[in-house]
């Protein structure tokens, strides 16, 4: 059976893989516009992107501004006919400003997490930009399209449900990722589906749900579409991949990892993350790392009691000192054994999920 493409009201994707934002760099234009140009929706992590610029140091605000803008503009260029996202987390400092800058530069998509985007569609009013929350529950699915549809008229274009096994920020406690009652995928997109489906029915249009969170190849790409999923978001399989943003050493990490060298590690944010275990987080186990300098880019973030500053562990890891910084990784990272290109990587995603169904 042919894998079913990914439909955003006038958008269509061939394939129904959404690529995940990973950052600080990870994902870039050069991936984004690799995997759009094989079928699926390629996604820029708007996160600290403007790392590189010359002022980051002195004036982030301005310089993620204007790295975002480049960014789009570079992803389009590479990717003229291609689906293209930015991801923005509700918790950056300037995020209004960045979803402004992805408007002006006519982004298809805007995926938005880490907290719950409730004004996100007044900001795209007459522009065709189309708007995916992320969730970890049916009950925040539910949250974010009542409110869309009592104040705006509106609800998601596409919803993604990340689940417990996904890389980087989890939006779980210890006890759900770990204790006996863990949360598991299926039942959150079960849950999800269910949430929304009276807003289909009351908009008269699907809401496409696309699974995330530890989907590695083909065969959970076809387990999901099986349990009514439209398509599946996938990050950590595109690190280990020749046109990634990040450093040849972050992509080393990934494909030399072993199932006891992915694990849980503190957050400045509160929650848990998932990261491939170095010597940044044997110290994070010891007690904090002090704050030398504050990016003041997250709300929850408070430099006096933060146990390090994620922005510099991140920027530390994505250009290449993957042992002081913070790698972040899915929990089948360990299963990468080789760097391959973004046509090779589609192709056998393809090809498995098609046997499969």
């Amino acid at each position: 059976m042919k894998l079913p493409p990914l439909k955003l009201g006038d958008l269509v994707a061939k394939v129904p893989i959404v690529q995940g934002a990973m950052g600080i760099g990870v994902s870039l234009s050069k991936l984004a516009s690799s995997v759009a140009n094989e079928g699926g929706i390629g996604v820029i992590s708007g996160v600290q992107i403007g790392y590189e610029e010359s002022d980051f140091e002195t004036n982030s605000y301005a310089a993620n501004i204007r790295a975002l803008r480049a960014h789009i503009r570079k992803a389009r260029e590479l990717s003229p006919n291609g689906i293209l996202g930015v991801n923005l987390m509700v918790a950056i400092k300037n995020y209004k400003d960045m979803v402004k800058t992805a408007i002006e530069e006519k982004i298809d998509l805007i995926v938005s997490g880490a907290g719950l985007p409730m004004d996100l569609p007044e900001m795209i009013k007459e522009t065709k930009t189309k708007l995916a929350p992320i969730v970890s529950s049916g009950k925040a699915a539910a949250l974010i399209s009542k409110m869309w549809d009592r104040k705006f008229d509106y609800i998601p274009d596409m919803v993604i449900v990340e689940g417990p096994e996904a890389g980087g920020h989890l939006g779980f406690s210890k006890e759900e990722i770990n204790g006996k009652s863990a949360t598991k995928l299926e039942k959150i997109v079960k849950d999800v589906i269910v949430a929304l489906k009276p807003y289909e029915e009351k908009y008269n249009k699907p809401i496409p749900v696309i699974a995330a969170g530890g989907i590695y190849d083909g065969f959970d790409i076809a387990k999901y579409i099986k349990l009514g999923a439209s398509g599946v978001q996938m990050a950590t399989r595109f690190v280990a991949t020749e046109e990634c943003d990040a450093h040849i050493n972050f992509k080393q990490a990934y494909v030399k990892a072993s199932a006891s060298e992915v694990g849980l590690v503190k957050s400045p944010v509160g929650m848990p993350g998932r990261a491939i275990y170095n010597n940044l987080t044997q110290k994070l186990e010891k007690g904090n790392i002090a704050v030398k300098k504050c990016y003041d880019c997250l709300r929850p973030c408070d430099p006096k009691n933060t146990p390090y500053c994620i922005s510099k562990a991140l920027i530390d890891s994505v250009k290449g000192d993957v042992e002081e910084g913070l790698v972040f990784a899915g929990s089948n990272a360990h299963r990468i054994d080789k760097i391959v290109s973004v046509k090779e990587l589609m192709a056998s995603l393809v090809l498995e999920a098609e046997g499969a169904l």
